[in-house]
């Protein structure tokens, strides 16, 4: 979770964040190169609008996790290898639930931190647990024996953590606002490599072989984890404004989607000769009825990708969830607002369960918390055609 902006200092106790909603007039906007117009490509912009086309998602079979956490919710994660859901919280604990596929849930196992939990991850195997915190620490709950140990540390908190596999070893990489990427062997208690990064580690995801790191000023930092000492290739982001979240495309990972805090999505391509298929479009963006020269804009909190099928899902500030398909350049379906910001997301290792976290940002500070905001994590059912990609017509 990214502090509010590039500039400055926060700590953690602040709990702010860069989803923050802005309004621009449209006189007001630059021209930018290479911007797919969603209109044309994807099918109509994605609003927060209900309509009654098909592209309109239907909410009425989603169910809500029982005994959610108790404060805002940062990150969720699908466990690779089974029906079990990981929940990193600002209460300062990560849970560990399990999914049926009814949607039912238990809460199986929990530990805690010293400050806000501020990411998660799973081992490749599934059988541990990851948590990164604000209190400069991470660490693993082993799921059979339910031990915790302390596997990583920063000098500043812990933003962002995936796993790898490294020669047969599986290893944590932890992302920090001290700017620092370590690896770390679990059977050790000091990195065994590292990397800094440009800026304030942000965001971070890995599949396969690639780990994309986002930091602030808007830098990506792409590693081939095989090298890990060493950065594969470093740009700037595209998108004008903070980087909010980054996401590998799957199942084949040649690039990677960006989300920014302007309501704008990404798509980039790692290899030169892919360039030309790199793009941007705005999705979580309101017109007011009554104002059409106005455009109320909102923070791209998350982005899955579903692992079989390649096509993605941004969710925002505005409270909305949109299924994409990056190669048609079209929007498959967009869902009613679920009464709050949409703060993560992530698909189940089959594809046909989407979770998402409804919480609070902190975009406007503790003065815009209230006891009534929700503090959920809903499980969507992927039905039919719903994550499909468009069939291949040989023309747009």
């Amino acid at each position: 979770m990214p502090p509010p902006s590039n500039h400055g200092t926060n700590t953690p106790a602040q709990k702010t964040s860069a989803a923050r909603s802005t309004t621009y007039r449209s006189s007001n906007r630059s021209p930018r190169p290479k911007e797919a117009e969603m209109a044309g490509l994807f099918g109509g912009a994605a609003s927060s609008a209900a309509n009654t086309n098909p592209t309109q998602g239907d909410l009425s079979k989603d169910v809500a996790v029982s005994d959610p956490p108790e404060d805002s919710i940062s990150n969720i994660a699908f466990s690779p290898q089974s029906e079990h859901l990981a929940v990193a919280s600002w209460d300062k604990k990560v849970r560990i639930y399990e999914i049926d596929q009814n949607g039912n849930s238990q809460g199986k196992a929990l530990f805690d931190f010293e400050g806000p939990v501020l990411n998660c991850a799973w081992s490749k195997d599934g059988s541990k647990v990851f948590g990164a915190s604000a209190d400069k620490t991470a660490k693993m709950l082993d799921i059979q024996s339910g031990s915790t140990q302390q596997v990583a540390q920063h000098d500043q908190p812990i933003s962002c953590c995936e796993t790898i596999v490294a020669g047969g070893n599986q290893m944590l990489v932890t992302g920090g606002w001290d700017k620092m990427v370590k690896y770390w062997d679990l059977r050790s208690p000091t990195p065994a490599g590292q990397v800094e990064a440009k800026e304030r580690i942000y965001t971070m995801d890995v599949r396969n072989d690639m780990l994309v790191v986002g930091t602030a000023d808007r830098w990506i930092h792409v590693v081939n984890v095989n090298q890990p000492g060493t950065f594969y290739r470093t740009l700037q982001s595209p998108l004008k404004w903070q980087s909010r979240v980054v996401s590998i495309f799957s199942p084949e990972p040649n690039g990677f989607a960006i989300g920014s805090i302007e309501g704008r999505c990404a798509i980039q391509y790692v290899e030169d000769k892919d360039q030309s298929g790199n793009f941007s479009f705005k999705c979580h963006r309101q017109t007011p009825p009554n104002d059409r020269n106005t455009s109320n804009v909102f923070a791209v909190n998350a982005i899955s990708f579903h692992p079989q099928h390649g096509t993605f899902s941004t969710a925002g500030s505005d409270g909305t969830f949109h299924f994409w398909d990056k190669d048609a350049k079209h929007r498959l379906k967009g869902y009613p607002e679920v009464g709050g910001s949409i703060v993560a997301t992530d698909f189940n290792k089959g594809g046909n369960i989407f979770a998402y976290a409804v919480s609070y940002d902190w975009s406007k500070g503790y003065q815009g918390n209230s006891q009534q905001y929700p503090n959920k994590i809903m499980l969507h059912p992927i039905v039919g055609d719903e994550c499909k990609p468009r069939p291949k017509t040989g023309k747009r």
